[in-house]
């Protein structure tokens, strides 16, 4: 549940629909609406809605290509999805926006204020129409509302150029239009919110049309990157925001994902609250061994993050044989605030607990806390009431970095005031005023073979880790047309050898061992797991990489594949029997 809005409309109300030729039902005039600035504000109530939920944020990593997760989503398994399986072509959402648009021009209520809401309204239909266009390419551009006859409803799609660039115009009508800078709840549209939508839009535009060459868009990409650098530039500029407590390294990242107070680094927010009984299930989803995807993070991308001293994990000649102990130790401090390493503890009856890797929840051993409050006592349903945010000043940072870098335009000083800044609050102490000269062999080598730029690498790699479980990655890895990062196998801590119990936060108590023929006497306490090739006559979901030792290899037994195809999703079957002219989506 979300408490951003009043979901409930005294104005006038779009029914649920997907298709583009409802109309709306009105429950009061008119008249008392548009003639008011407080019936404006009640209807523009309803656009919030459109904002990502509790479920958006906290599971939309969960087909990232650096997790794994009890089962292989179906959009990777050959034969399990295409257009019977597809949805998302659904348009009750902007029929509302343009309903509004058309009707807002009452001279009762000031040029301003309507301009205002026109603002917050165009922000809304350029968020609608990214998302299409993130998941389609091509989609129809509709601008108004329509009439049951109207021949819109079953025209072709629009060029994605063509849709893009009106999404480009609604974002500066709202950035120039809404005239609320800031908002101290954090839950509402305002100019610098409209900005940082600006940066995250343009910069994935920009990135897709420039390694999409198959578009034949790439002499545009500039243009999107310039775009993207110039809005995070004015949320930076703005003076309105600033990283969380940048100097505390041990609980700062930690605390954003389990806060129920506002910080300087939120610029929007999904809001919770005891006192209201509104909650969301974070600590359910990433503790509970049967109702989330148990997800749990791949060695490989482990690997990424840095050593305190700043230099590369990867260098390390031995680093592919360290246990689970080894290398958690001495890294980026965000690894500790995002993984169960040494030092975690939860509260359990008001007890404080050392708290390990529990492998009746993790494949891999590195188990999120990101998110997971360490009260155990929400553990078992909807019970948490910490914000989630939405857009927060890091990723503007980021986005601001990566423009700059796909540019070729970043100099020192703009390293030093994004990525070093962020890399400063890992308690990274090296390299922080300077960009990289050097490109990363293990970066170039497991994630981007076709990346030469060292800054545009270590932008990726501070991405990565700096947005792990926000919902950003599966988008990421689609605009850098890097797909096949999603069939990789998927890789866990190595095991230095079978039948040996592991203690991994180093608490004096063994946590777990592996093992292909049961022990004959097993210690209590001790979770034993079996990595035998087979395990009840069929093939084993969990072995080690070198049969007696090695890295833990979790489903294999699941054949997943990629085909450039799977870029764009098809188009739902129903609508493109309803409506041929709009065509499928290439190879669908």
């Amino acid at each position: 549940m979300r408490n951003l809005v009043i979901i409930g409309m005294m104005g006038l109300a779009v029914a649920s629909c997907n298709k583009l030729d409802q109309i709306p039902k009105s429950t009061v005039s008119k008249e008392a609406v548009f003639n008011t600035e407080s019936g404006l504000k009640l209807y523009s109530n309803s656009f919030y809605t459109m904002l990502p939920t509790s479920n958006d944020v906290l599971r939309g990593d969960n087909m990232a290509d650096f997790v794994v997760r009890k089962d292989v989503p179906d959009f990777f398994r050959p034969g399990a999805f295409g257009p019977t399986q597809s949805t998302g072509w659904v348009w009750t959402e902007l029929r509302n926006i343009n309903y509004f648009l058309e009707n807002n021009n009452s001279t009762g209520v000031s040029e301003a204020v309507r301009n205002n809401y026109n603002g917050i309204a165009r922000f809304f239909r350029a968020l609608f129409y990214f998302e299409k266009v993130k998941r389609f390419g091509d989609v129809p551009w509709i601008s108004r509302t329509l009439t049951t006859d109207d021949q819109l409803l079953y025209g072709a799609r629009d060029p994605r150029s063509l849709v893009m660039d009106s999404v480009l115009s609604d974002l500066d009508y709202a950035i120039e239009n809404i005239s609320a800078n800031t908002e101290a709840t954090r839950t509402r549209i305002t100019k610098t919110v409209a900005q940082a939508f600006k940066s995250r839009i343009c910069l994935f535009e920009g990135t897709y049309r420039k390694y999409h060459t198959e578009l034949n868009l790439q002499s545009t990409a500039a243009r999107w990157l310039q775009e993207a650098a110039e809005a995070a530039k004015a949320v930076m500029t703005s003076n309105s925001y600033s990283l969380n407590n940048v100097n505390d390294t041990e609980n700062s990242y930690k605390d954003l994902f389990i806060s129920t107070g506002v910080n300087n680094e939120l610029l929007l927010c999904i809001a919770y609250s005891t006192e209201l009984g509104v909650y969301h299930d974070a600590n359910w989803y990433y503790t509970s061994a049967t109702y989330g995807d148990r997800l749990s993070f791949t060695r490989k991308f482990v690997n990424t993050y840095l050593n305190l001293d700043g230099t590369p994990f990867t260098d390390d000649p031995g680093y592919a044989t360290q246990t689970f102990t080894q290398e958690t130790k001495n890294r980026d401090k965000r690894l500790g605030q995002t993984i169960r390493v040494k030092g975690y503890t939860r509260v359990n009856g008001g007890q404080v607990q050392s708290t390990p890797p529990q492998f009746s929840y993790t494949y891999t051993g590195y188990q999120p806390v990101k998110w997971v409050h360490p009260d155990m006592s929400m553990d078992g349903g909807a019970r948490n009431y910490s914000n989630i945010p939405l857009v927060r000043y890091a990723e503007v940072l980021l986005n601001y970095a990566e423009a700059k870098a796909e540019l070729g335009e970043m100099t020192d000083e703009d390293w030093a005031a994004t990525i070093g800044l962020l890399r400063k609050r890992g308690g990274i102490q090296n390299g922080l005023n300077t960009k990289p000269v050097q490109a990363d062999n293990y970066l170039r080598q497991q994630f981007f073979p076709g990346i030469t730029d060292p800054a545009i690498l270590e932008v990726r790699r501070e991405r990565g880790i700096e947005l792990a479980l926000e919902g950003f990655r599966f988008y990421d890895i689609i605009r850098w047309k890097r797909g096949e990062l999603f069939s990789q196998t998927w890789n866990g801590m190595y095991v230095a050898a079978l039948n040996t119990p592991m203690d991994l936060n180093e608490d004096g108590t063994n946590d777990v061992a592996f093992y292909t023929t049961p022990p004959g006497s097993m210690q209590n306490g001790v979770m034993y797991m079996n990595v035998a090739g087979t395990a009840n006559g069929q093939p084993n979901a969990m072995t080690l990489s070198g049969g007696n030792s090695g890295e833990i290899i979790w489903l294999n037994t699941v054949n997943r594949a990629w085909n450039d195809r799977m870029y764009l999703y098809p188009i739902p079957l129903n609508d493109l029997v309803i409506n041929p002219k709009l065509k499928q989506n290439p190879d669908w």
